[in-house]
């Protein structure tokens, strides 16, 4: 199994990243061990994760919400994906 994680700095800012050992790797970003981000806004909580059944998929998850803005993973973490659906720039701006 792979893992699609979020952790939420001591900054308030999120990392989200991807692995096959998810207790091992919040250790290591805790540990100082992790991203050079992670290192820098230490300590780290883990706030969301989600199991795949491949490397691939978690990854491709790991892309897709690292593309996201602060205000969407924060929507996604408390509510989902049905908090996030049909969420983008233009629809949030319109009148």
């Amino acid at each position: 199994m792979a893992f699609t994680y979020i952790v939420r700095c001591a900054d308030g800012t999120f990392y989200v990243g991807s692995t096959l050992d998810l207790g091992r790797r919040i250790d290591q970003h805790n540990g100082g061990m992790g991203s050079a981000y992670t290192r820098r806004r230490l300590p780290v909580t883990l706030v969301w994760s989600g199991e795949f059944s491949s490397v691939a998929d978690a990854f491709g998850w790991e892309k897709r919400i690292q593309g996201w803005s602060h205000a969407k993973r924060e929507a996604f973490i408390d509510g989902g994906l049905d908090a996030v659906r049909g969420w983008s720039a233009r629809t949030r701006s319109s009148p």
